[in-house]
């Protein structure tokens, strides 16, 4: 009897020591699952945050690149500047020293133009008056007091040694090539006839122009010498054609 009693109450411990076991593996499995699930949600929000933050990620890393290329073009074009400012320097000096050059061939190019009577001789001057000397009954050669184009031809030499920069005889401009002809009382240039007295007009720098014909023994001396009639004036302006307007 005792042996039953014993077995009867053995069972329902062993019972409850299963029962015990088996929530015990539910709650093991529970939490188990729990673990899972939250891992996988963490996991799937973590994917969604990236996900959603990758446009933006992109985006800045453009914003970099772009910067960084824009940085080396202006790299490129600072050192272009520079030596397009380097090749600016150089034509500014070439033209300096060239401008110089220029003008003085500019002054050259007038002055020839002014002495082939290609442009007209405008500016300040002299004039000069060449009048027969006056009759001497004692002297039986008239040629001895009328002016002569050896006279006039001194005066010219003269006139050009002196800087002249144009040259007329009684209105007439004259040319490199002019040819002066004398005729009794009369002088021919270039073809055309004129009596005396004989007006030169030169354009110039008047103090160098009168001061060269004044010379001691000069032009001026020989003419008077010669019984010539000598007169000169300074004229503040003096006008001549061109060649090509006569």
């Amino acid at each position: 009897m005792m042996n039953s009693d014993n077995n009867n109450s053995k069972q329902p411990k062993q019972k409850s020591l299963l029962l015990s076991r088996k929530y015990i593996a539910l709650l093991i499995v529970c939490i188990i699952t729990g673990f899972i699930i939250g891992f996988s949600y963490n996991l799937s929000k973590d994917k969604r945050t990236l996900s959603s933050a990758s446009p933006q990620f992109e985006q800045e890393n453009q914003y970099r690149e772009d910067l960084i290329a824009k940085k080396e073009r202006n790299k490129e074009l600072a050192e272009e500047l520079a030596q397009l400012e380097d090749k600016i320097r150089a034509y500014e000096k070439q033209f300096s020293s060239n401008e110089a050059q220029y003008e003085q061939n500019r002054q050259d190019a007038e002055q020839l133009r002014l002495l082939l009577g290609l442009s007209a001789g405008v500016g300040p001057g002299i004039k000069i008056t060449l009048r027969d000397g006056d009759y001497n009954p004692n002297t039986t050669n008239p040629n001895e007091y009328i002016v002569h184009e050896s006279h006039i031809f001194k005066l010219l030499n003269e006139l050009k040694i002196a800087g002249a920069e144009g040259i007329s005889i009684n209105g007439q401009r004259l040319k490199p090539n002019s040819y002066i002809i004398c005729n009794g009382p009369v002088i021919t240039i270039d073809g055309q006839q004129y009596p005396a007295p004989f007006v030169v007009e030169a354009v110039g720098n008047q103090e160098v122009l009168v001061s060269s014909l004044e010379l001691s023994g000069g032009v001026f001396d020989q003419l008077i010498n010669e019984q010539i009639v000598v007169t000169v004036e300074k004229s503040d302006l003096i006008e001549m054609k061109t060649i090509s307007d006569e």
